[in-house]
């Protein structure tokens, strides 16, 4: 499976992007990452998940899961993010600062 994470926005409007291959990862982390996307319904989940309030200065994540074929891409502000999505969300930026 592979990941990927844009995130745009913020205060600074600095960009940050994340790529993960669950084939390059210990099967551990592999598989924790394979259930949090399976946790978050994310193939179910719409193309876009927009806020009820827009706010200024704050991120906006484009997230992409490419796995067996399938492949999906979800975007939404951070104000807009379900718990399962930024749990998703926080576990890519923790392997980035781990690799």
């Amino acid at each position: 499976m592979q990941v990927y994470l844009e995130r745009t926005g913020g205060f600074t409007g600095i960009s940050k992007t994340i790529c993960v291959d669950t084939n390059k990862l210990p099967n551990p982390t592999a598989e924790e990452l394979s259930k949090l996307v399976a946790s978050a319904d994310f193939f179910r989940l719409p193309e876009q998940i927009i806020p009820e309030h827009a706010q200024c200065d704050r991120f906006q994540y484009r997230l992409t899961v490419e796995n067996h074929g399938q492949q999906h891409t979800v975007i939404v502000s951070e104000t807009a993010l379900t718990n399962t999505l930024r749990t998703l969300i926080e576990y890519l930026n923790q392997l980035q600062i781990s690799q």
